[in-house]
């Protein structure tokens, strides 16, 4: 058994530490919810529903040791709060959907009015999810919840960056006992997160590229489905005739919200040409009103980066670009003030796709912009992309805006505003284009739909074919 360090973002000390789980022990939970999950599917829908309603209550009782560990691996409060709220909206959410989503009568046949059949929605046994450092808890449970409502058991391994969380959420689950080796939490690293991949019978994995890429190679192996939600590099264009000063608000508040750490944060933004230095000028003007949270909930807008590696990813980013021509009109790179890394809001001009900073995935507070000289331009521009998550686009109006919309390569297209697919949780589904994902929709009751096999069952309640079906005529 070996055991992984934390650093705390805001001192820059490693004050925790969390066991690496191995490959047997693992195998010894996956067996373990393997072997729950047979009574929790056939204890019925009814059943899990209020397992998890009294989980969302636990979750509640629980939420200020969830909070505050979240807090400390996180460097925000409010945030972290957002999330525990989040994850109970999504328990009441498919819980009420469920029963229309799964619901499975028998019907008859139109073509063979003796025959009835219906669907069922065998769960698949053991769903294991691997979830990122950024939104260490909502994104652990956006896919958890809807396999457990479909009557999968859920085995979870957070981010080794920031698993304080894990032990107040532990007891939040041991206090229903209906859940009791249907969700379980896992700890460790990369090797830890490979053992539970070799062994699930389904995996979902948020995460970055090029580690998507290898679970896929591993799930096709063991012949399991994987659902990916990977990076971005979020476009935001904005048309000649857009309200500069709106499309300025909309744009920085997606590309600094957690700073910069969200895999559909606008990380590239395109302007016509008639109005690209009043939205620069825009951009800076608002973001340099922004400042520093140096001590939670003290009213900054900005906490220090959570993973201090990725600092070094967008300096050497900025860099390159500054080398291809690029200037810095607000901002700049990292800083380190008593071990917490800095980023502040940065908006960089005269950018170019030679640029890394417009073509590989940022995941911090920068904001570059490009001039375009027409829509044709524009368009080829914002697609010149491998990833096609998200995206935004700005016009005089709904209409000019959302027909240009429908040309982005990206998933879900916010016309006029950013980040409205958020609001879409149960209600519509967007899939990721390009290398930011495969496997079906996370949004929309029916994602529970992922997390099952479909068995057709079939009745002849009239007459049976007799032998002489067999025969063989000529002509």
């Amino acid at each position: 058994m070996t055991s992984i360090a934390v650093r705390n973002p805001r001192t820059g000390e490693f004050d925790y530490e969390i066991r690496s789980m191995d490959a047997a022990e693992i195998g010894a939970a996956v067996a373990v919810a393997r072997a729950a999950q047979r009574a929790w599917e056939a204890g019925g829908l009814p059943h899990r529903i209020a397992a998890l309603l009294e989980w969302a209550a636990q979750l509640e009782a629980h939420g200020n040791d969830i909070v505050t560990a979240l807090s400390i691996d996180t460097a925000r409060h409010r945030i972290s709060a957002e999330e525990l709220g989040a994850v109970i909206h999504f328990i009441h959410g498919f819980c009420e959907h469920a029963p229309n989503v799964l619901a499975t009568p028998f019907r008859k046949l139109d073509a063979h009015p003796d025959i009835v059949f219906k669907v069922t929605y065998p769960a698949y046994p053991v769903v294991g999810v691997i979830s990122p450092w950024n939104f260490p808890l909502v994104l652990s449970f956006i896919d958890a919840i809807p396999a457990l409502v479909a009557g999968a058991s859920v085995v979870i391994k957070p981010s080794e960056i920031t698993p304080r969380f894990i032990e107040p959420l532990r007891r939040s689950i041991e206090a229903v006992p209906a859940l009791r080796g249907v969700l379980t939490l896992v700890s460790g690293g990369a090797e830890t997160g490979a053992a539970l991949v070799a062994q699930s019978d389904a995996v979902v994995f948020t995460g970055s590229v090029p580690t998507g890429k290898k679970i896929a190679s591993v799930a096709a192996q063991a012949f399991i489905p994987a659902f990916l939600e990977l990076g971005g590099k979020d476009a935001a264009v904005v048309l000649a005739g857009a309200d500069v000063k709106r499309a300025a608000t909309a744009i920085l508040r997606s590309a600094l919200y957690n700073s910069g750490q969200v895999c559909y944060a606008i990380e590239r933004v395109y302007a016509d040409e008639s109005l690209y230095d009043a939205l620069v000028d825009e951009l800076c003007t608002q973001a340099g009103n922004l400042r520093r949270s140096l001590v939670m909930g003290d009213g900054g807008h900005y906490g220090p980066m959570i993973f201090e590696r990725q600092a070094s990813i967008i300096d050497a980013q900025l860099q390159d670009a500054l080398d291809k021509g690029a200037s810095i009109k607000l901002g700049g790179k990292s800083e380190t003030v008593d071990g917490a890394v800095w980023i502040d809001p940065t908006i960089v001009a005269n950018v170019d796709h030679s640029m890394k900073l417009m073509t590989e995935e940022t995941f911090g507070p920068i904001v570059p912009v490009m001039r375009f000289s027409c829509d044709a331009q524009a368009e080829q521009l914002m697609n010149d992309s491998i990833y096609g998550l998200s995206g935004a686009v700005f016009g005089p109006d709904t209409h000019t805006a959302g027909d240009f919309a429908t040309k982005m390569e990206a998933g879900g297209v916010s016309i006029n505003d950013t980040e409205l697919p958020r609001v879409m949780m149960f209600d519509g589904e967007k899939t990721a284009f390009k290398q930011s994902g495969m496997g079906g929709s996370r949004y929309g009751a029916t994602s529970i739909m992922r997390y099952v096999r479909k068995r057709a069952l079939l009745a002849n309640e009239g007459a049976i074919a007799g032998l002489d079906k067999l025969a063989e005529t000529a002509g």
